[in-house]
């Protein structure tokens, strides 16, 4: 992911930005540790097995992999820079292969399972009745096993022919397609929550709604987040196929690592927005990190009894 090639080749008067392996290193640590207590928290509290958080269950796992994908590939860096590793042997080329391959797989299965989490936002609002008999936990893995076969197969073909532009079309097109039904979602989402507000604002001695406006405005900020964080990567993509040779896109191009830091800072951040808002999770989160529900916990707090 921080090949050359995605670098710009040509003479201009702009520098390559780059960013330092720390910087890397960090936000990997943090991700990797926010998005696994995650992914505990839902496998161990039976109350959280339901097809919503199933789909966050998914995207953390996404981010858990991504995370150690770019960790391992920033040591490797490091200690190539420090002479401990040659860079051009094959066994370390396979080894990078495979971490490209699991980016990719993790960056797309992000994608998707924000995507999930939309719909079912947007079947929770809409048919609030119907729900429990149209996202059942069966479909619900079955869309799931479908994501991550799609992102497995797609995650190996774009490492495999990675120089080819029909590739970086597909992960274009995959992202505007993905941002388009997002967007409509979200603002059909919107607009009902507001619409919602103002009949309960024009009732009789009614309070200002502000939890309505308050799950508008999260709709807004899950968006925005999602644009800010993935966006400038893919404009990098494409300005590879459209503008090669435009100084001014080649100055764009030189921020690429920069581009990658906003693309795991949304692995950072997606915790936040999704599990730590959660009652449910954030009970299940207390009760992991001062050991209060389980009975090795108990029996340790026995002995300084």
């Amino acid at each position: 992911m921080n090949d050359v090639s995605a670098l710009p080749s040509n003479h201009t008067d702009c520098q390559v930005v780059k960013v330092p392996h720390l910087v890397f290193l960090v936000l990997g640590m943090v991700s990797l540790s926010e998005n696994l207590l995650v992914v505990v928290a839902v496998v161990r509290n039976k109350n959280l097995h339901s097809p919503m958080y199933m789909f966050i269950c998914s995207l953390a796992t996404f981010n858990t992999i991504s995370s150690l994908s770019k960790t391992w590939e920033t040591l490797m860096m490091e200690f190539s820079d420090v002479g401990q590793l040659d860079s051009r042997g094959d066994s370390v080329r396979r080894v990078d292969d495979i971490i490209d391959a699991l980016l990719c797989m993790s960056f797309i299965g992000c994608i998707c399972s924000f995507l999930a989490i939309a719909v079912d936002r947007y079947v929770t609002i809409f048919h609030a009745l119907r729900y429990h008999n149209i996202m059942t936990t069966r479909r619900a893995a079955i869309a799931l096993a479908g994501i991550w076969a799609l992102c497995g197969v797609a995650g190996a073909v774009m490492v495999a022919f990675c120089d080819a532009t029909v590739i970086k079309i597909f992960f274009i097109v995959l992202f505007l397609i993905s941002l388009l039904l997002i967007l409509f979602l979200y603002v059909h989402m919107f607009l009902l929550a507001r619409s919602h507000a103002r009949k309960i604002a024009a009732l009789p001695g009614s309070a200002m709604p502000h939890r309505s406006l308050r799950g508008a405005l999260t709709l807004t900020m899950l968006f925005g987040v999602f644009v800010v964080c993935w966006a400038p990567f893919f404009l990098h993509l494409l300005l590879l196929m459209v503008c090669v040779e435009n100084p001014y896109c080649e100055c764009y191009r030189s921020l690429f690592q920069l581009n990658l830091v906003l693309l795991m800072s949304h692995a950072v951040v997606d915790p936040a927005i999704y599990a730590f808002r959660s009652a449910e999770l954030r009970n299940t989160f207390r009760k992991m990190l001062f050991c209060s529900d389980s009975p090795l916990c108990y029996k340790v707090k026995a002995l300084f009894h």
